[in-house]
């Protein structure tokens, strides 16, 4: 992702596969082993890891990286090169970022697009259906069932989340 300076940005994003749930969302201008080493522990606290990490291929996860991932008993699971379906729940999610919110906003810098991808990463998890969810959302939301239909933007009006207002 480019800033309106035509400064490069990476964003680092953790998606949990059983619901499609993103966990954590971070930004930098250079990511490296260490820095991801760091995301990778601020995602999953040492008691909340995950058994396996699917991830790409990028050169960017060292030694490090692999050695944090390790000794937090992740066994890590690198995608093949030039592979993408090998894991395409991140590059369906990776996509419906592009589309639905980063083509539509122009990034200032990085505190902006963090600010910006949390913010759809609120959206995806508590409002965004998903036709493998049963048309429900990650975190799950109730029916509403009586009162009158409501639009509350999101994102800016990027998106709107319709729900009911209590009679």
């Amino acid at each position: 992702m480019h800033t309106l300076t035509l400064n490069r940005l990476y964003a680092f994003v953790v998606l949990g596969h059983a619901r499609r749930h993103i966990l954590h969302v971070e930004v930098t201008d250079h990511p490296t082993a260490q820095w991801l080493a760091g995301q990778i522990t601020e995602a999953f606290p040492w008691e909340t890891a995950p058994r396996y990490l699917v991830r790409d291929n990028d050169g960017a996860y060292g030694a490090r990286f692999r050695r944090r991932v390790r000794a937090m008993g992740i066994r890590d699971r690198p995608t093949r090169p030039h592979s993408p379906w090998m894991n395409g729940h991140v590059e369906r999610l990776i996509g419906s970022i592009r589309r639905e919110c980063l083509n539509h906003v122009i990034i200032l810098d990085a505190d902006h697009l963090r600010r910006v991808l949390r913010a759809y990463a609120e959206y995806y998890n508590e409002s965004r259906t998903h036709l493998s969810l049963a048309k429900d959302s990650p975190d799950g939301r109730p029916v509403e069932a009586r009162g009158r239909v409501v639009s509350r933007p999101v994102l800016g009006g990027l998106h709107h989340r319709y729900g009911r207002e209590p009679l």
